[in-house]
């Protein structure tokens, strides 16, 4: 059964940073893709960033880009998002999810990942 558990939200002033955790069990991690969603009130859920199996690879929305780093610890089973320059409109519950297939580059299509944690609030102020 795999489990993904994820920390590190919380309520942070506009332009502050957050670090979010996301761990991993039940199947041999690292040689799966993760991907951090977002779905914000009322909006979709939508991609954030991607890592493949091996950390060399990664991917961000361009709403994230250059403020949001992606990286994966395989020793220790988790996935992080370091969160900086945060903006109100990044104000969502964020998910980590693991790729359903092994060994691929990641995806930011949400139906490629079967595994999904339960989220975690991040909020903004402005």
């Amino acid at each position: 059964q795999v489990q993904l558990v994820e920390s590190g939200g919380g309520l942070v002033q506009a332009g502050g940073s957050l670090r979010l955790s996301c761990a991993a069990s039940g199947r041999t991690f690292s040689i799966y893709g993760m991907g951090w969603f977002r779905q914000a009130p009322g909006k979709e859920r939508e991609f954030v960033a991607r890592i493949n199996w091996g950390g060399g690879i990664t991917y961000y929305a361009d709403s994230v880009k250059g403020r949001f780093t992606i990286s994966r610890d395989n020793a220790k089973n988790t996935v992080y998002l370091q969160m900086n320059s945060l903006k109100p409109e990044d104000t969502a519950v964020y998910y980590c999810a693991q790729e359903t297939l092994a060994f691929r580059s990641g995806s930011d299509r949400q139906n490629e990942y079967s595994y999904w944690g339960q989220g975690t609030q991040v909020t903004v102020s402005s």
